[in-house]
């Protein structure tokens, strides 16, 4: 006879189950405020979009007039930032799709620009440059190369505090060229806020501070990857089939460069750095070795080598800038996260401005902006001067970006009727406008300067004016005399 086993209790007899913990409720998400800036902007914005549709503007036709608000818009919503800078540059070109396209909603001409023209902007052969250079700067910080370069190419500027403040600046310049001008100083105060904090407070302190931001600004002039506007100005140059390779853009601005770097240095040099200062700097980054590391050094190496060997090869520097992207992905060197960790909004911000200049110039709207004032009774010097320093004023208070993709469509159309031709305008103001910053606002790379607390906003200014005004005078009456002599706009 089998044992008799007692019958297990109900709450032995069911089965145990894993008590699932509770997940925390999801934080709610921030509103940010709107601010009285930003309202106005938005009125402003949808009552210039308006206006041109209820007010018959002479001179211009329907079409004309809708691009005309379309601008009017662009121009309020860029300047008060009353929604972000990249959704600003979607809108356009959606309205331009909208309005003006073969697919306008309205009644358009027959030869209205078919609606992929304006598509394509999201695709223009300058964003696949840009793209090339965003993957190759991220892979840089991922890899630690800036910072292992930063310490190498310092090593022969440690003798004087002066020529290490040269080192500093020459460094920063270097990588803001291929590099983002704000990851450039990220990676740059990263290394150098030890040094910050062993110098005596004071001039010192906010010499080199204020040194790396206005050479990251100066230094993303250099090259077409170095910063926004010189893509927007090379992407409405090729609207108009003039194309500036690689090397023709740094033989145009690397001089230029040099000059206000040099300029630079002398202010910050004599009026911050005492010659008596002892500055003494890790410099311990080093190369990795492991095997991603090794590939990224060969594509970086070769992507750069092929962009300044355009002339030779004859491959576009638009072409050349989709290698990285396509050998550091099948190589699994840089992943679908670094992928989506690329600064796709500034991407869409020019895309948006290649789009509002192609508006611009298909409209009639450029011509009629021109004709309302006897250009061609100003001279060229003086115009260039304006031009720069419009650039230069603009770009102060709000994004360069932004200020470029103002500028730039409508002081091409001025080369149509002056001696200046308009990539020599169309350098003159993406160059200009990478020259404002006087301000924490002007750019990214001033508001990191100005968040280590080493630097007042008067002392910002106070560079940013010297910097910027010998740029903006070199820019105008000395640079297009070395740009004629040798022929390159």
């Amino acid at each position: 006879m089998a044992a008799h086993t007692p019958p297990r209790s109900r709450a032995s007899a069911q089965p145990r189950v894993k008590r699932r913990q509770k997940a925390p409720a999801p934080k709610p998400a921030v509103k940010q405020q709107t601010t009285k800036l930003q309202r106005f902007g938005q009125i402003a914005a949808a009552i210039g979009f308006i206006l041109p549709f209820i007010i018959d503007v002479p001179g211009l036709d329907a079409v004309g007039e809708r691009m005309l608000g379309i601008f009017l818009a662009a121009i309020m919503l860029w300047v008060t930032e009353a929604i972000p800078l990249s959704a600003t540059a979607v809108l356009v070109i959606m309205a331009e799709v909208l309005l003006i396209s073969d697919q306008a909603i309205l009644p358009v001409a027959a030869e209205a620009p078919k609606s992929s023209t304006f598509f394509a902007a999201l695709a223009n052969p300058v964003i696949i440059l840009f793209l090339g250079g965003f993957m190759l700067a991220d892979g840089a910080a991922k890899y630690r190369v800036d910072r292992a370069l930063a310490a190498v190419m310092l090593r022969p500027f440690l003798s004087s505090p002066r020529l290490t403040l040269m080192g500093v600046m020459l460094i920063t310049a270097v990588l803001s060229m291929f590099m983002s001008n704000t990851a450039t100083t990220a990676t740059m105060f990263a290394v150098f806020m030890p040094v910050l904090a062993m110098l005596p407070g004071g001039k010192p302190r906010t010499g080199l501070a204020l040194s790396i931001p206005i050479a990251a600004n100066v230094g993303g002039i250099g090259t077409p990857v170095g910063t926004p506007p010189n893509a927007i100005a090379l992407g409405a140059l090729q609207a108009e089939g003039i194309h500036i390779t690689f090397v023709s853009w740094m033989i145009i601005a690397v001089p230029l460069m040099i000059i206000v770097l040099a300029l630079a240095w002398l202010w910050l040099a004599f009026a911050y750095i005492p010659q008596d200062l002892k500055i003494e700097i890790d410099l311990s980054a080093k190369f990795e070795t492991n095997r991603n590391a090794v590939i990224f050094y060969i594509v970086g190496g070769l992507t750069i080598l092929l962009w300044m060997t355009e002339p030779l090869h004859g491959i576009s520097s638009n072409t050349v800038g989709f290698i990285p992207v396509v050998l550091l992905m099948v190589t699994q060197v840089m992943s679908g996260d670094d992928l989506k960790a690329l600064d796709w909004p500034v991407l869409w911000l020019v895309a948006g401005g290649i789009a509002l200049g192609i508006g611009v110039g298909s409209s009639g709207l450029d011509e009629w902006l021109i004709q309302s004032i006897n250009w061609a009774q100003v001279p060229v010097a003086l115009l260039l001067f304006v031009l720069a320093g419009i650039g230069f004023l603009m770009s102060n208070v709000i994004s360069h970006s932004a200020a470029a993709n103002l500028l730039i469509p409508l002081g091409m159309g001025l080369g149509a009727s002056l001696a200046a031709g308009p990539a020599e305008i169309a350098v003159v103001l993406a160059l200009g406008c990478s020259l404002g910053m006087c301000l924490p606002i002007s750019t990214p790379p001033n508001a990191i300067a100005y968040s280590t607390g080493e630097i007042t906003t008067p002392e910002m200014v106070k560079s940013g004016l010297v910097v910027g005004i010998s740029g903006v005078i070199l820019l105008a009456f000395v640079m297009p005399v070395f740009w004629s002599a040798l022929g390159l706009v």
